[in-house]
């Protein structure tokens, strides 16, 4: 299956994937292909700081109003760019703002597609400093000859290493799952 910009499928399979192609057309139209993405990026990190703002999101309680006019708030006071802003306010009067953390990872991964690179998830411990940042991307991009865009995220309870998801593949080197691996080979 192939949409706007050839797209593959399954970057656009779902309702996030559907609304992060909406947003991706309309901001290569207006030119605004990373402006949004540095909006989403800034949203993403304010979603991860702020319980509030998690809260926020994911309530069915809130009303259509009152979520838009809270998120509009939102976008105001991270200084989002306008339409990110007005993405936002469609998502809160449709009730979807739960869903927006899939939606900004669809929209990373279409325009990692649209550059020609690749999507890196990467899970660790502890924030990786730039220069190990800068290390991980040239040894994935020289693993999958590609550019490579990173996103990392921060678990503690992985204890240490790296989990990379690169498309469909996994690569778990975390200490919480050779420990796992370990009691279960203790077992017998």
């Amino acid at each position: 299956m192939e949409n706007s910009g050839g797209i593959q499928g399954n970057i656009t399979a779902g309702l996030a994937g559907r609304y992060a192609v909406a947003l991706f057309d309309l901001a290569r139209e207006s030119n605004a292909i990373d402006a949004v993405a540095g909006s989403l990026a800034t949203l993403r990190a304010g979603l991860a700081e702020s319980v509030d703002l998690s809260d926020l999101i994911a309530s069915p309680v809130v009303g259509r109003t009152d979520a838009a006019n809270a998120i509009s708030a939102v976008a105001k006071a991270m200084k989002l760019d306008s339409l990110t802003t007005k993405f936002l306010g469609v998502l809160a009067d449709n009730r979807r703002l739960a869903d927006l953390p899939k939606m900004i990872d669809a929209y990373d991964a279409i325009v990692a597609d649209h550059r020609g690179e690749v999507t890196a998830k990467v899970t660790s411990a502890h924030p990786l400093s730039a220069g190990q940042l800068k290390e991980l991307t040239a040894n994935l991009k020289t693993r999958v000859g590609r550019d490579v865009a990173v996103v990392t995220t921060v678990d503690p309870a992985i204890l240490g290493g790296l989990v990379v998801q690169l498309g469909s593949q996994l690569i778990d080197g975390s200490i919480r799952t050779r420990l796992n691996s370990f009691a279960q080979a203790m077992k017998g």
